[in-house]
């Protein structure tokens, strides 16, 4: 083993910091394991981390070794158990007539089967009453794994439910996403469609705007109010009608002194009295348009 740190001294070692004790318990354990299977020991270099690692599989498998030889030792103490058992059952067997030499092969082939059936229900002893409470814990098992397999045929059922109604509805979800998709083409071509009667709206909206600006200022400049509706213009033209009733004899009166011999004196006489007749007429044309406007207003 003084081969095995080449290199490497006992000041060495402490002047890295190794601890000599973890050291030579891992080099025990080496030599251990190493020597139980016929091998030397390979050269390393011990280095702290490779000495931590192995201190600890060191410490794992001494903790594991000594388990196991404790198990070992009960398993061995509990088999010599046995086999004094089994020679004082025997003997006593052999002192009633019941060696395993004396009975028929059906009876012994019983006794296994009676055996087998112990170890499997885990049973110590062939007592009627540990075969009742092993079988009734059996059937106790038995059943709580049927309502646990009932319980998870029941969810499996709902869950494969889900599934199928989730497949549909994927199914239904893929159409519809296929049939928008083939909706695209039209959608966007009646959306440039709808763009561009929009834009030519847009147009027309000014246009017709800047048409009514010029029309209201036509209706400013010629003095055109809202009072002036379309009643009270009906009602102007109805009395314009009367008066043209009443003014139309006048005018055709006058009409006929155009034929009259010239008389200064008369024509004066008449002309005045027609011009008369005719500022009573226009007085009358005002008051009424006057009344109607009063009346509406």
């Amino acid at each position: 083993m003084g081969d095995l740190i080449r290199g490497a001294d006992p000041s060495a070692t402490e002047k890295s910091g190794f601890d000599a004790s973890r050291i030579s318990e891992v080099k025990a354990w080496l030599s251990t394991q190493f020597d139980s299977v016929g091998k030397d020991v390979p050269e390393f270099e011990y280095t702290p981390r490779s000495i931590a690692h192995l201190h600890s599989l060191a410490t794992i498998s001494q903790a594991k070794t000594q388990a196991a030889a404790i198990v070992a030792s009960d398993f061995r103490q509990k088999a010599v158990e046995y086999r004094s058992q089994a020679a004082r059952i025997r003997e006593i067997l052999e002192n009633v007539g019941l060696a395993q030499d004396s009975l028929s092969s059906n009876v012994v082939g019983s006794a296994q089967v009676l055996a087998n059936v112990a170890n499997l229900l885990n049973i110590r002893d062939t007592e009627l009453s540990s075969f009742l409470v092993a079988m009734g814990d059996i059937s106790l098992r038995k059943t709580g794994v049927e309502e646990k397999r009932a319980k998870v045929q029941k969810e499996s059922k709902i869950l494969l439910d889900y599934t199928r109604k989730a497949i549909a509805r994927l199914t239904y979800l893929k159409r519809t996403l296929a049939q928008l998709e083939d909706d695209v083409a039209p959608c966007e071509a009646q959306m440039e469609n709808w763009k561009t009667n929009l834009a030519i709206m847009v147009s027309k909206e000014r246009q017709y705007l800047q048409q009514y600006s010029n029309y209201k200022a036509i209706l400013n400049r010629v003095g055109y109010t809202p009072d002036i509706s379309h009643g009270v213009l009906v009602e102007m033209a109805e009395h314009r009608k009367e008066l043209e009733k009443k003014t139309k004899p006048i005018l055709d009166t006058l009409r006929s002194y155009q034929d009259l011999p010239p008389d200064k004196a008369l024509a004066a006489l008449a002309i005045e009295d027609k011009k008369r007749q005719f500022a009573a007429a226009e007085k009358y044309l005002e008051d009424v348009l006057q009344s109607a406007l009063d009346v509406t207003e």
